[in-house]
């Protein structure tokens, strides 16, 4: 049976921390377990106002504005959206384009819309920055994205809707079926689709990172620890 209702999940944080990775990764695992997946990719790479520390808060306003399009138009689409950002992240970087103002009035926008997300994985950068041609390296700039999502994320999603994961456990060896499974709870349903057995799954344990408040301290909001190899990926 399908899903009475389609669940939303969003791979969060500053950029070059692996989100898209962790995003296609979890995708495909949740087609192992025989569920349809839609896949929102990030859409700021589309922005023809600018990216990185020059833009403005036109540009990120257009960011803001296509992410909730591009959520509405592939929701029902599916019974899982896979998101590589949410809005929380795309609003980070808008308050830093406009000195932490609200030119727009669009926090009100983006509070009622971070309630509609089931899960948030917030992927914690551990890992040096690397040149894609794309996103900035500049690591101040990072920084201060991370310092928004710190103050602000608790403000937006429950505590018990945010699993906290170091980027530097995204690997190809990563098991992705926990999360796969807290997702599912949430919205009621099982995992597994009828008819479909359950893969192998890579030894893991839970573990609690240590970051800011923009990280749950909720012992049931705990990021998955590898005790596989961490290698690859």
């Amino acid at each position: 049976m399908h899903w009475q209702r389609p669940a939303k999940i969003a791979f969060i944080g500053s950029h070059g921390i692996r989100k898209t990775t962790a995003a296609h990764a979890f995708a495909s695992t949740v087609q192992g377990a025989g569920r349809s997946v839609e896949y929102g990719r990030e859409v700021v790479r589309d922005n023809p106002l600018g990216i990185n520390e020059g833009a403005t808060g036109e540009a990120q306003l257009w960011v803001l504005v296509s992410q909730v399009r591009m959520e509405l138009e592939l929701s029902p689409k599916a019974e899982v959206l896979v998101l590589d950002r949410g809005v929380m992240d795309n609003f980070a970087y808008y308050l830093r384009a406009t000195h932490g103002a609200d030119p727009y009035s669009v926090e009100p926008l983006i509070r009622a819309w971070s309630r509609t997300y089931d899960l948030v994985v917030r992927l914690l950068p551990d890992i040096a920055l690397s040149p894609d041609g794309v996103r900035s390296t500049s690591d101040a700039f990072r920084d201060e994205i991370e310092a928004i999502l710190d103050a602000r994320l608790p403000d937006y999603v429950a505590a018990d809707r945010i699993i906290a994961l170091p980027a530097s456990h995204v690997t190809g060896g990563f098991d992705w079926w926990a999360i796969a499974e807290r997702l599912a709870a949430i919205v009621g349903e099982p995992l597994l689709a009828p008819g479909v057995t359950a893969p192998s799954r890579a030894r893991g344990r839970w573990s609690q990172p240590s970051r800011g408040s923009g990280v749950p301290a909720d012992p049931d909001q705990l990021a998955l620890e590898l005790t596989a190899d961490e290698d690859g990926g």
